[in-house]
């Protein structure tokens, strides 16, 4: 007989199987979450796509079983003593069970009951357990299945942030056509006809020399190599097909280094920018179109679509231009894209200010394309993006100035037509028609002298500050910029300090109740950014003594001191020339936080504008 640790065993599993009272432990060496924004969207707008494309509203939920299948993908485990560890696909499968989540605080909001609780914990002893077993991601999971948020501690680690990050992103991604009458039938093929292949081995050893083996050597061809192999079909020159290949093959090595999927989301983006004309109906039993099919299967989409896009199968020159021309132009484009991401490039920072808090990148990547044609020059397609970049960056802080969601469902269709009306604008054209939509947004600024800092929204007020922080030392001449406040560099990272300590008693002249008060004390005229540390410092201590500490800070804090009044040219010119109501404050009362709420609009309003 064979040794049990020799043995390695593959089988179909669906989510159900792999996860109702089932339980794995993470390495400690493997326990980092990290997915990003772009993988959860991806994955749940995959899942929901392929769900919709089957469900009809007259069906009745035994003919789910009928639906076809999605593929997840393979994961490993490692079988030892009972136990099972995950050598390969806790990205997935902590994603899964946030998504398994997010599905049951759904049906608890819809009235609907059904039982999925056993695939996300197990109970004993009155302690929850949960399926994916990492103890420090415990309170983070509890909170988030309990009451769907979690306001994660200073000392947080990465893993647990990116988990509440991705649960908020979950929610903004799920279609809303997924409603109430729709969603068992979601949940039962969610559970049973998402397909994953479990591989298990009863030693580490085979278990990662499986891992390193599904790394190291090709799986099944992707849409972008299926894609390319079409268009390689159709040239006829041996020479020039060569050329061709070896040019999407370094193509696609640079997109690869980005992110191992970011070819297909360039493809996807580029496809959508230039050629999409349609979009799935926001209704249930709704079929996809244009803009779904480019996001599941472009490569068929493209075979199926060769007339839109100028193409004729039969012409090789069409093909060779599409690939050494239109392909080389918008991922060069696209490459600029990604770096202005990643880091603040002159004539590109809205790129940057938008990637921390904007849309979802499949609603905005293609928007920065849509416009841009060859003939462009680098400047003149870069000038092109940032200006969609600066209206997308006020569309989303206008939203949440006032309440409102930018959620990749509550936008789809607003953004999907927005690509058809920007597609090859002149750049005079691409500001009239954005300034058009601005000016008839419904959400302007009237709302923002009520704006506070809540339970939700603490990532955004930190953006927010952060954006007037770095727009106000720029202004001045200074050295620092939005980076040195939103992003952790070297130093103590940036910190809300709220003005007010949160003593209720101290205000009592002013506020008659509890509430009042604590509503006021959050608005964002009551804040700044402080690093870590001299928040903690001040934050308990009156006004009168913070502002001695204040004049040491940044410049917007400074501001509240009349020190910063005197010997400060630059200061004084940033006043006069850009017509902005800063004024030092000996106090700070109820009256001097509304002057302070209003200095912060009219900094906003000159911001945001085109």
């Amino acid at each position: 007989m064979s040794r049990l640790e020799n043995k390695i065993e593959a089988k179909n599993r669906s989510i159900v199987e792999v996860l109702d009272s089932k339980k794995y432990t993470v390495d400690y060496y493997q326990r980092e979450y990290s997915w990003q924004q772009k993988h959860i969207e991806q994955l749940v707008t995959d899942l929901a796509t392929a769900f919709l494309s089957e469900y009809a509203p007259h069906h009745e939920r035994p003919e789910v079983e009928n639906y076809n299948s999605y593929y997840l993908g393979p994961f490993v485990l490692s079988e030892k003593a009972g136990k099972r560890s995950v050598i390969d696909g806790q990205q997935r499968l902590t994603s899964l069970t946030l998504i398994l989540v997010f599905l049951n605080n759904l049906q608890k909001r819809f009235n609907v009951d059904e039982a999925i609780e056993g695939m996300i914990f197990s109970e004993k002893f009155g302690q929850k357990s949960f399926n994916i077993d990492v103890p420090e991601r415990t309170a983070c999971l509890q909170s988030l299945f309990e009451i769907g948020e979690y306001n994660a501690p200073e000392d947080a680690d990465a893993s647990t942030i990116n988990m509440v990050e991705r649960y908020d992103d979950i929610e903004d991604a799920f279609p809303k056509e997924i409603n109430a009458t729709v969603l068992p039938f979601f949940i039962d093929w969610f559970k049973e006809r998402v397909v994953l292949v479990e591989i298990l081995a009863y030693s580490d050893d085979n278990a990662y020399t499986i891992f390193e083996t599904m790394n190291d050597r090709g799986l099944n061809l992707t849409p972008t190599e299926m894609l390319k192999g079409y268009l390689l079909s159709r040239f006829k020159d041996d020479a020039l097909r060569k050329s061709a290949n070896d040019f999407w093959k370094q193509s696609i090595v640079t997109l690869q280094a980005l992110d191992k999927e970011e070819d297909q989301r360039f493809i996807q983006s580029w496809l959508r920018a230039k050629y999409a004309n349609t979009i799935r109906a926001t209704k249930a039993g709704s079929q996809n179109e244009d803009f779904e099919k480019i996001g599941t299967r472009f490569h068929n989409w493209f075979r199926d679509n060769l007339g839109l896009i100028g193409l004729d199968k039969n012409a090789q020159a069409g093909f060779s231009q599409f690939i050494n021309e239109d392909f080389k132009y918008y991922l060069a484009a696209y490459l600029r894209i990604a770096q202005a991401e990643k880091t603040l490039v002159p004539g590109l920072e809205s790129i940057h200010y938008l990637a921390q808090w904007g849309i979802a990148s499949s609603l905005k990547h293609p928007l920065f394309l849509a416009a841009l044609l060859p003939s462009d020059s680098v400047d003149l397609a870069n000038q092109k993006m940032s200006l969609v970049a600066k209206y997308l960056e006020i569309f989303c802080v206008r939203r949440s100035i006032n309440f409102r969601n930018f959620g990749a469902t509550s936008i789809r269709y607003t953004m999907y037509t927005l690509v058809k009306e920007l597609r090859d604008k002149s750049l005079d054209e691409l500001q009239s028609l954005l300034q058009d939509r601005l000016n008839s947004m419904e959400e302007g600024w009237d709302a923002f002298n009520r704006f506070r800092l809540h339970g939700q929204n603490k990532a955004f007020v930190k953006y927010l500050l952060s954006r007037l922080s770095g727009y106000v030392d720029e202004l001045a001449g200074e050295s620092t910029n939005f980076a040195n406040y939103f992003h952790k560099g070297m130093g103590k990272p940036f910190e809300i300090e709220h003005i007010w300590s949160q003593h209720f008693v101290e205000h009592s002249d002013e506020f008659d109740q509890q509430h009042d008060f604590d509503d006021y004390r959050n608005r964002l005229g009551g804040l700044v950014l402080l690093p870590r540390g001299t928040n903690q410092s001040y934050g308990d201590k009156p006004y009168a003594i913070k502002q001695g500490h204040y004049i040491k800070e940044n410049l917007l804090v400074k501001s509240l001191c009349p020190l910063a009044y005197e010997n400060n040219p630059n200061f004084k010119k940033l006043m006069s020339e850009h017509g902005l109501p800063f004024r030092a404050h000996d106090d700070f009362k109820k009256t001097d936080l509304e002057n302070r709420q209003a200095l912060y609009q009219a900094i906003c309003e000159k911001i945001w504008t085109l």
